[in-house]
C-alpha cells in the first residue's frame, strides 16, 4: 500500500511572482516593464500560473480576462495584513475587495504578509530594527486574531490564509515562525518561503520546512547567494539594500539545496503551487533568462520526483 501511495503522481504546479519583472517595493526596479511583457515571457517558458502584483487589474472579472489571454491561473495575491497591531472586525472588512477578487479567480490560498510595523519597505532602515513582541500574551493575542481571521477567510471566501514569514517584519527568524505556529490554530497555513527561512537565520531551510510541514499550504522557491547575505547581516543592510545588492535569486542560482526542499514536500503530502519569487534588479538579472533558470531548475526536480 505503502508502495503505491509512493507512485502516485505528485499535484503540485509551478508558478511565478510578476517581482521577476517589476517590483512593487521598489518601482524603479522593472517599471517600465509592461504587464504583458511578463506574463507572455512567464507562459512561453511554461509558467502555469501567476501570482499577484500591482499592475494587474483590480476588478475580479478583468483580472481572469488578462491571464486568460495568456492561458495563466491566479496562484494568489499578497495580502498586507495589519493584526500585528489592529483589531479583527478592522481587518475583515478592509480584506473584502482582495478577497473577492482572489475567490473569483478561483484561487485556493491568500497570502498574508504582515506589515504592521514592518520595515521591510524602508530604505534606510537596518533589518536589525524590526518589530518584535513584547511578551507572551502579546503572541498569544495576535495569534488569537490571526486564526480567527482565517477562520472567516475559509467560511466567508473559501480560502486558506498562507502566513509569509518576511524579513523586516514580526515573525522573521525560525524562532518566529516556531512560535506563530504554537499560538494559531488550523485556520492560519504557513507560506514557506526558502530564502526568507534562509536570511531569517535558517541556514538549513529543511529543517525549519520538516518542523512545520503539516502546516504548509504554499511555498515561493527562492533562493539566496550566501555571500551577499553574510554582508547583509554583518553590516547592517535593510532589506531593500539586500535586494539591490543580490541577496535573493531563482532557484538554481544560489546556495539552496531544492531537491532536498521539494523531496521534503513530497514526502510531507504537500499539494499545490511551487511559486518562484526572486526579488532581483533585472537590469542586472535579466528577467526572461532568471525566470527561465527558475523554472527549469524546478520543473527538472519535479520530473525526476514525480513518477507520472
Amino acid at each position: 500500500m505503502k508502495e503505491q501511495q509512493k507512485m502516485k503522481p505528485w499535484n503540485v504546479r509551478i508558478g511565478i511572482n510578476p517581482i521577476s519583472w517589476s517590483n512593487d517595493d521598489l518601482p524603479a526596479l522593472g517599471g517600465e516593464t509592461s504587464l504583458d511583457t511578463a506574463l507572455s515571457e512567464g507562459a512561453e517558458i511554461g509558467y502555469q500560473g501567476f501570482e499577484l502584483g500591482n499592475k494587474f487589474p483590480r476588478e475580479p472579472e478583468a483580472l481572469k480576462a488578462k491571464l486568460a489571454e495568456y492561458g495563466v491561473a491566479c496562484v494568489s495575491g499578497w495580502y498586507s495584513g495589519r493584526l500585528a497591531e489592529g483589531g479583527l472586525e478592522e481587518e475583515i472588512a478592509r480584506c473584502h475587495e482582495h478577497m473577492a477578487k482572489l475567490q473569483h479567480n478561483g484561487c485556493k490560498v491568500a497570502v498574508y504578509g504582515e506589515v504592521a510595523g514592518s520595515i521591510q519597505g524602508a530604505m534606510d532602515v537596518p533589518l536589525a530594527q524590526r518589530p518584535r513582541f513584547a511578551d507572551d500574551a502579546q503572541w498569544q493575542a495576535y495569534g488569537q486574531r490571526l486564526s480567527s481571521f482565517g477562520e472567516h477567510l475559509q467560511a466567508r471566501y473559501g480560502l486558506t490564509l498562507a502566513y509569509h514569514h518576511h524579513m523586516g517584519a514580526y515573525v522573521e527568524s525560525p524562532e518566529d515562525v516556531d512560535r506563530l505556529m504554537a499560538v494559531t490554530g488550523p485556520t492560519v497555513g504557513l507560506l514557506f518561503d526558502t530564502g526568507h527561512a534562509y536570511y531569517g537565520g535558517a541556514q538549513d531551510p529543511v529543517v525549519l520546512l520538516k518542523k512545520h510541514l503539516s502546516r504548509v499550504v504554499h511555498v515561493h522557491c527562492k533562493d539566496v547567494r550566501a555571500q551577499v547575505v553574510a554582508l547583509a547581516r554583518n553590516d547592517g543592510w535593510s532589506f531593500l539594500d539586500g535586494v539591490l545588492n543580490g541577496t535573493f535569486t531563482v532557484p538554481g542560482d544560489g546556495v539552496i539545496d531544492f531537491e532536498r526542499v521539494l523531496r521534503t514536500l513530497h514526502g510531507g503530502g504537500y499539494e499545490g503551487w511551487l511559486v518562484v519569487e526572486a526579488e532581483q534588479d533585472p537590469a542586472v538579472a535579466p528577467s526572461f533568462e532568471y525566470a527561465a533558470k527558475g523554472y527549469q531548475t524546478l520543473a527538472r526536480l519535479v520530473a525526476q520526483i514525480n513518477p507520472a
